[in-house]
């Protein structure tokens, strides 16, 4: 059974940022910093820390970065992780990389990749990431296909202005190498540079939502993914990612997150309540007291948003 918070969300996601490194630089990218090589866990660490969370009930595992494939020891940590035994291993990745690593992370366990890929013109990825790799991201996803990996989801942020017009062709590209096509909504941060770039680029998805249930044969809703809708069309499929009345996000949360040095992050939207777990275990904390320590932030984990909690 998943570890239960006190306004009863049940945790069992895992997301570990395995670095903060990456090889393009998407101007809607909202790092907070670079941090250095040296900062990153080990692949045993990594392996420990997805032990410790599998233990607490934790069943699903997604590996991110910044670009986690920049890492040259990626297939070693999948096989580690792979090895924990969950019910889903998954890698979010801007697939530049992926080409070259599709086959051996299929055969080192990997079950499923999402691709942030937006858009099909090489003018305007160069604009949005500031290189020329759109080839590369292309074969990627392709060979992550052909590899076996299932399902494979493009991840596409539309924007106003910048590739709002692709969406159908982008929908034919993913028909075309066996992928899910997942069309994500601008999310409206509370900076006033975020506020500028939202007023500008932010595409309402609501017309278009109304377009893919005329054209879709079936829609499903998925209940523990904040009510997402899935739109089956001509043998594809879209999934619509908007951003959500923040309660419902939060009283649907089920996940938990670990930074690249090593912290826990019981709340995406939070920065002031990380939880340290790799110092505790660079200084020789057993399994049970390192699982205390997740148990403990699970269990004082708060809504960013409280109203959801009923209170």
């Amino acid at each position: 059974m998943p570890a239960i918070d006190k306004f009863e969300r049940p945790v069992f996601s895992l997301r570990i940022s395995i670095t903060n490194r990456c090889n393009v630089r998407c101007f809607y990218c909202h790092h907070d910093g670079i941090l250095p090589q040296s900062y990153e866990m080990t692949p045993d660490e990594i392996y420990r820390v997805s032990k410790i969370a599998a233990d607490t009930g934790v069943r699903k595992i997604r590996l991110s970065g910044g670009e986690p494939l920049i890492r040259n020891d990626i297939v070693e940590i999948v096989e580690k992780i792979a090895a924990v035994g969950f019910k889903d291993t998954a890698i979010t990745t801007n697939g530049t990389l992926l080409g070259k690593y599709a086959r051996e992370l299929e055969a080192a366990g990997l079950n499923r990749v999402n691709v942030s890929f937006d858009t099909l013109n090489p003018e305007t990825y160069k604009f949005i990431t500031k290189k020329d790799y759109i080839e590369k991201a292309k074969d990627g996803i392709k060979k992550a296909s052909e590899a076996g990996l299932y399902p494979v989801k493009v991840n596409m942020v539309v924007m106003k202005g910048i590739n709002d017009h692709e969406i159908w062709d982008m929908f034919h590209f993913c028909k075309e190498n066996n992928a899910i096509l997942q069309l994500i909504e601008l999310l409206k941060a509370d900076n006033q540079s975020s506020s500028k770039f939202f007023s500008e680029y932010h595409f309402k998805m609501d017309e278009l939502e109304e377009e893919l249930t005329q054209k879709a044969d079936e829609v499903k809703t998925r209940q523990f993914m904040q009510d997402r809708k899935k739109y089956f069309i001509e043998d594809g499929e879209i999934e619509v990612v908007k951003p959500m009345d923040n309660t419902e996000f939060c009283k649907n949360c089920t996940r938990i997150r670990i930074t690249p040095d090593g912290k826990i992050k019981p709340c995406l939207l939070r920065n002031d309540n990380l939880v340290d777990l790799i110092e505790p275990m660079r200084q020789g904390y057993s399994d049970e007291e390192l699982k205390k320590i997740f148990l403990d932030a699970v269990q004082n984990r708060e809504p960013f948003f409280k109203e959801c909690s009923g209170n």
